[in-house]
């Protein structure tokens, strides 16, 4: 009888976040050079809320699009 975890399965996800969130880096990083100005300047020292909120779904839009990508 197997034990209630296996290893392999924990391994291949853990492969696959590390994977994921590089990917997730990069396009964040050429979201970040298409847009004009200093990105983390107009969020953090401007306190653009907007610029923040478009950051935040481009974000979660990539995450979405690769985890679809990465599951099959």
């Amino acid at each position: 009888m197997e034990g209630l975890i296996n290893v392999k399965y924990v391994a291949n996800a853990f492969v696959f976040a590390v994977f994921g969130l590089c990917v997730l880096g990069v396009a964040f990083k050429v979201f970040d050079r298409v847009t004009p100005g200093n990105f983390w300047k107009e969020i953090v020292e401007e306190h653009n809320t907007a610029l923040a909120i478009i950051a935040g779904a481009v974000v979660i839009a990539m995450g979405q699009i690769i985890g679809s990508a990465i599951h099959g």
